[in-house]
């Protein structure tokens, strides 16, 4: 590309870069500076004070805490990812209603979180429409006997809510792959003997593992700061760390604000820690396949 042309791209760059960078660059600067103690509006400036950070990673609850939160982040994603491309695969093919099909399955993508969260209550809770059915039909004597889905720190309402929202994402990202790629080279595949299973382990996925990749890491570093749902459908104390995040910065002593801040920039190191992590997994991943 000729340098003028570069200066040029640039120039028009350069608002939407100045932007981005006095909003999220300032406001991490001034989080971390908080948690580091510097909040004079307040009436406190210890800066640099790292007690908030040493009280919050001495303390048990908080590694109880970060490991729910990746808990509910991780089996997530994975259910996510393998419905996604079990539901791409299957679109490729042709069967009955599929052009309604392919407008269903794109719903949960226009439908907010909360939405989700409060379909999970009707239909999950212990006085909901799956324990009234089931009372209904004989399985169990009492809607009251149906099993606890939610508010457990298992967490099956947490993750089907995400899976529900995140499966068609998934889908629709890796199915846009698979119509660009063709049929071509699987076709070759098979025609040299290899089974389907074959054709799909050394033909398909590896053409289609950027798409799981990119979609992959974003709904992971959703998972891992989303709130809305530990917070309604979570099994209480100990809570995920955005959910303990909130209590603090409602807490009536305000000056735990500053601790709330710090646990908003450990969850950040952690989420940059695990999405590079991936990353680079993946990257030497494609180095030994010798792609770059």
């Amino acid at each position: 590309m000729p340098p003028k042309r570069q200066i040029w791209l640039l120039m028009q760059l350069l608002p939407v870069m100045l932007v981005l960078t006095v909003l999220f660059g300032g406001a991490l600067l001034l989080g971390v500076a908080q948690a580091l103690g510097f909040a004079p509006w307040f009436g406190v400036n210890t800066f640099p004070d790292t007690s908030h950070f040493a009280a919050l990673w001495s303390d048990p609850v908080f590694w109880r805490s970060l490991g729910f939160t990746l808990y509910y982040a991780f089996v997530a994603t994975g259910l996510a990812v393998v419905f996604g491309v079990l539901l791409a695969l299957a679109l490729r093919e042709s069967f009955a209603g599929k052009t309604l099909f392919k407008y269903i399955y794109k719903l949960p993508l226009m439908i907010p979180y909360a939405v989700g969260i409060a379909l999970a209550v009707l239909l999950l809770g212990n006085g909901g429409m799956a324990s009234r059915m089931m009372a209904f039909v004989g399985v169990i004597d009492d809607p009251s006997q149906f099993p606890q889905i939610l508010k457990t720190h298992a967490g099956w309402g947490i993750i089907a809510v995400y899976v529900w929202k995140q499966l068609p994402f998934v889908a629709l990202t890796v199915y846009a792959v698979l119509l660009g790629l063709g049929r071509e080279t699987e076709e070759a595949a098979k025609v040299l003997g290899a089974n389907r299973w074959q054709v799909f382990w050394h033909v398909t996925l590896p053409q289609i593992l950027p798409a799981i990749v990119s979609s992959s890491l974003i709904i992971t570093a959703f998972n891992i700061g989303a709130f809305e749902a530990p917070f309604i459908l979570g099994g209480g104390f100990p809570d995920t760390l955005p959910v303990v995040a909130w209590r603090y910065f409602n807490d009536a002593d305000y000056t735990l604000q500053l601790r709330g801040m710090a646990v908003v920039v450990t969850l950040a190191i952690v989420s940059g820690v695990v999405l590079f992590a991936y990353l680079g997994t993946y990257r030497r991943f494609e180095r030994k396949r010798g792609r770059s």
